[in-house]
């Protein structure tokens, strides 16, 4: 994870100079897939809660879901990158614009309604492999789908954090906590529900 974003600030807490991320494309299918596991990430997830309404993803199915995960693989715009170490994937990060996620524009939408008008990227999800947890990979696929978003010509990134005070056992880390978001320069800018919508604006190289 050697490479450096003009303008955006990076910092990571621990050593993963032994990390490699990448977009998710078609030929890395099946590493995406051993990494989420049987259980598709997080309980039959794979990853398409946020590109849902809560009917449609409840009445996808966890093979459904499966499914289009992988026709979005396979497709022209990857949903996120993989962190491999020592040619292993370890973790994932869902990022993209927020227009392809229904949960994020639905006229329903309420804890993760838009701020205001700005054309935005999201970072929506982390899932990294039990054993490399805790060793730095979430915070630098962080570093990495800021600049993957500040690449494709994002102008700002957000994301919907969690703030942890005691134990860090809740299912909901996927989304990422608090802090990791805002020793990268994001700052909260709205709360709705009780849950802070966390903003960076990328500066141009």
């Amino acid at each position: 994870m050697a490479r450096k974003n003009p303008g955006i600030a990076v910092c990571s807490l621990l050593d993963v100079a032994d990390l490699e991320s990448v977009p998710v494309t078609a030929d890395r299918w099946d590493d995406l897939e051993t990494l989420f596991g049987s259980n598709g990430a997080y309980a039959g997830c794979w990853c398409m809660w946020f590109r849902h309404s809560t009917g449609a993803f409840e009445a996808a199915g966890a093979a459904g879901r499966r499914r289009e995960l992988a026709e979005l693989v396979a497709g022209d715009n990857q949903p996120g990158l993989l962190a491999y170490r020592n040619g292993e994937p370890v973790g994932w990060v869902a990022v993209g614009p927020r227009g392809e996620y229904d949960r994020l524009t639905s006229p329903r939408a309420r804890v993760y309604q838009a701020f205001d008008d700005t054309p935005s990227w999201v970072i929506t999800c982390f899932f990294v492999a039990k054993p490399d947890r805790g060793q730095g990979v979430a915070n630098a696929l962080l570093d990495e789908a800021v600049g993957y978003a500040a690449e494709h010509g994002a102008t700002a990134v957000e994301g919907y954090p969690v703030e942890v005070d005691g134990p860090r056992g809740d299912v909901h880390l996927y989304h990422g906590t608090m802090d990791m978001f805002a020793r990268r320069g994001f700052v909260e800018v709205a709360r709705v529900y009780g849950r802070p919508l966390v903003r960076l604006d990328l500066v141009a190289p």
